[in-house]
């Protein structure tokens, strides 16, 4: 068995060359046209939008990101991604290794802050 971060298998997912159907990622239906081609869909087959399509991709991590995963998410565009397509990185704030232990264990999770 070997360790693939969740991270890394989504970006996989939406980066690789073969395109194939992304099960962790739903694409959700905009407007009226959209919808009705949805609802034909049960008919006949429509191809979704892939991921990878887009010109700009925002990846957005809710909860924080460390540097390592920066790193790995560098690693993973520049291996897969064309070179006419742009990936932006946001994330909530930046972790650092001291803050993981701090924010599983002393944050109180049956207590919820509601600013009281």
């Amino acid at each position: 068995a070997n360790y693939r971060p969740f991270l890394k298998q989504i970006l996989e997912e939406v980066f690789h060359s073969d395109r194939p159907e992304c099960p962790d990622i739903e694409h959700m239906s905009g407007g009226l046209t959209d919808l009705l081609k949805t609802g034909f869909s049960m008919f006949m087959k429509v191809n979704r939008p892939h991921p990878g399509d887009n010109p700009v991709m925002f990846l957005f991590l809710v909860g924080g990101v460390t540097p390592s995963e920066l790193r790995l998410i560098k690693e993973v565009v520049s291996a897969y991604k064309p070179a006419t397509q742009q990936v932006l990185v946001l994330a909530t704030r930046l972790l650092r290794p001291t803050d993981i232990p701090e924010l599983l264990f002393t944050t109180q999770r049956l207590t919820p802050d509601i600013g009281v």
